[in-house]
């Protein structure tokens, strides 16, 4: 029976859920492998000179480890690092002792100082950041070493007989170089950015040059090749990161230790130099590498972050000016648009170039708006913070679109004198009609407050008003105001024979004979209440307003309204006038006391007459038996 092939999605899938589950068995396993390999190479590298000790890279390999891996794993790697450790020494055929002893020491080192620099779990390291270099260089370049030195340097003295100090000076000083140059570039390699970073294609050359230059350096007598490999690295690190530069000053390290142990290159050259003055030559040209990398990634960092954030910046300035509905323009002193938004062209149908053909906009302006916006601008220019103004832009139809802008004044930041402005433009033509409409139907509210829905004349609220106004003039011109007050006669009568309906009819005829009666512009004809009625005369004398009440009367009786309840037959109506020249201490009450006064008197002569109103005292004299009249003001319709 023939097995069909798994597909390849499926085979992938199950080779990724195998690395999941064996996945932390297969990182403590390479832990091991790559601890026991640098170990094993670089005892055999420091044994050939016995303690000529160049750089000790292990450590910095196992902090690497911890730094990456989560902290309740961290028994698991230091165990496995220092049974790696352990192994290589006995292998390299060290004494028991000191393949027990020095591992243990290196691995407390390595422990202490991931303590200190990782504080929690979630916490990664980043060489490039300036804090965490800082951190790094106190706790996993002094602290740690330093710490373990002391260890190391008491039990060298009493197991080994050798001098403490140099003990450990020797311990703290490679293991330190070691951990500076190992990692952050194993670091970078555990944290997959070591293959991301680097394009081999295009920059192989740089860390190919850099080898080929370091191995020439260090093999070929007399080459003053080592000047070389400072630039080299600066190039490596500019082009592929700090971790190919990192692994680029190991190489280094690697490579001139080798020849230098064996008396070669130039740290050699000379005869009086000893083995251990050469290595220490070393390390302190390979420190002064490892600080200039790390000082040349700070500042790449820094300007790295301020590029990230000027791009983040342009992408959302960007994206506001492609999708805001306001458009933006950045205009000069001159009025010239330097920055105009998409927005604009599909606010007004122009094009930011057509726009600036046209001298910056102004052409596009309404004319009646344009002086209040270069008022506007240099008011801006004088130092004003900002302004907003509504105006009208002609589209290429040729009809105008309302728009309001928001000014703001752009200043140098180094020397605050303005430099332009900012016009935030927002299209408020649907505003404009909702306002336009908003404005008649306000109009419409107040006239029906204003107006008796009767008749359609002015109500009792529109006289108060106009009366007010009309005497504070007259006041001011000292010129005379006339009132007339009319009242059809024995209205009552005529409801109670004929219906209200007959008599709402009937008030309104009267309203049609007084309206064209009364037919000049300034002149006010209003229902007072009920059946009365009431005309303000401004400029008027007591002539002119007894003609007036005389053509009103004339008109009412030429209609010959029936009414049987009158003695006369038809309609008629009494009218009371008074005229008074405003001055200081009297009111308009004044005046529609006295035209009520004699209103009652042409009722009381009579009716189907004209009445002028005599002085209040007069009045009160003649008329002590009449209640007193109502208030102008409180009188109800």
């Amino acid at each position: 029976m023939k097995v069909r092939a798994k597909p390849p999605f499926v085979r992938s899938r199950s080779w990724v859920l195998w690395l999941r589950k064996h996945g932390a068995g297969l990182r403590l396993a390479g832990c091991f492998l790559f601890v026991f390999l640098v170990t094993g190479f670089t005892l055999t590298l420091n044994r050939m000179e016995g303690w000529a000790n160049l750089i000790w890279v292990t450590n910095g390999l196992l902090l690497a480890y911890l730094l990456l891996a989560p902290r309740w794993r961290w028994p698991a790697y230091l165990a496995t690092g220092y049974a790696a450790q352990a192994a290589a020494s006995v292998l390299i055929a060290h004494a028991w002792d000191f393949s027990l002893l020095c591992p243990a020491f290196g691995t407390a080192e390595v422990a202490i100082a991931a303590l200190l620099l990782r504080r929690r779990s979630t916490q990664l390291p980043d060489f490039t950041n300036q804090t965490f270099l800082l951190r790094f260089g106190l706790c996993a370049l002094l602290a740690g070493p330093a710490a373990s030195g002391c260890m190391f340097a008491l039990v060298a003295c009493l197991r080994w007989h050798v001098e403490p100090i140099q003990a450990f000076i020797n311990w703290a000083s490679v293991d330190a170089l070691g951990i500076a140059v190992a990692t952050p570039a194993c670091a970078a390699i555990l944290r997959s950015r070591f293959r991301a970073r680097m394009n081999w294609r295009r920059q192989w050359i740089y860390p190919a040059l850099l080898g080929l230059v370091t191995v020439l350096a260090f093999a070929v007598p007399g080459a003053p090749l080592m000047s070389f490999i400072y630039p080299l690295l600066l190039l490596v690190l500019l082009t592929l990161g700090l971790a190919p530069a990192a692994v680029g000053i190991l190489f280094v390290a690697a490579v001139g230790g080798w020849y230098t142990l064996h008396g070669h290159g130039p740290l050699v050259q000379a005869s009086h130099v000893s083995q251990i003055a050469a290595s220490t030559r070393l390390q302190f040209f390979i420190a002064a590498g490892m600080f200039m990398l790390y000082t040349v990634s700070v500042v790449l960092e820094r300007q790295l972050s301020i590029e990230r954030r000027l791009q983040k910046i342009a992408a959302l300035h960007e994206q506001v000016t492609e999708n805001s509905r306001d458009a933006i323009l950045l205009v000069d002193l001159d009025g010239y648009p330097s920055f105009v938004s998409p927005a604009m062209e599909r606010m007004v149908g122009w094009s930011p170039e057509e726009i600036r053909e046209q001298g910056g906009g102004d052409g596009l302006i309404h004319p009646e708006e344009l002086p209040e916006l270069r008022k506007a601008m240099n008011e801006l220019r004088a130092g004003a913070a900002g302004a907003m103004i509504q105006y009208r832009i002609r589209k290429p139809n040729g009809l105008y679109l309302w728009v309001e802008a928001s000014l703001k004044a752009l200043r140098d930041p180094r020397t605050g004198v303005v430099s332009g402005t900012l016009n935030i433009i927002r299209d408020i033509s649907e505003r404009r009609i909702a306002q336009e409409k908003l404005e008649d139907a306000y109009k419409a509210v107040e006239a029906l407050a204003a107006t008796d829905p009767l008749t359609g004349l002015a109500n009792r609220r529109r006289f108060d008003q106009v009366l007010v106004h009309e005497w504070r003039r007259a006041l001011r011109e000292q010129s005379p105001v006339s009132l007339l007050m009319i009242d059809a006669d024995l209205f009552k009568a005529y409801n109670d024979e004929y219906g209200h309906l007959r008599g709402d009819a009937c008030l309104k005829q009267i309203a049609e004979t007084a309206m064209d009666v009364v037919a000049r512009p300034g002149d006010l004809l209003t229902r007072f209440g009920g059946e009365e009625f009431a005309v303000i005369l401004p400029h008027t004398d007591v002539d002119g307003a007894l003609n007036v009440g005389r053509a009103l009367c004339e008109s009412m009786r030429a209609r010959k309204l029936p009414h049987i309840g009158n003695p006369h037959g038809i309609v008629t109506v009494s009218v009371g006038c008074a005229t008074m020249v405003p001055t200081l201490g009297t009111h308009p009450v004044n005046l529609v006391e006295l035209a009520d006064e004699a209103l009652y008197d042409a009722k009381r002569r009579g009716r189907n007459q004209v009445c002028i109103g005599k002085s209040k005292a007069g009045s009160l004299a003649e008329n002590k038996d009449r209640p007193p009249a109502a208030s102008i003001l409180g009188k109800s319709a």
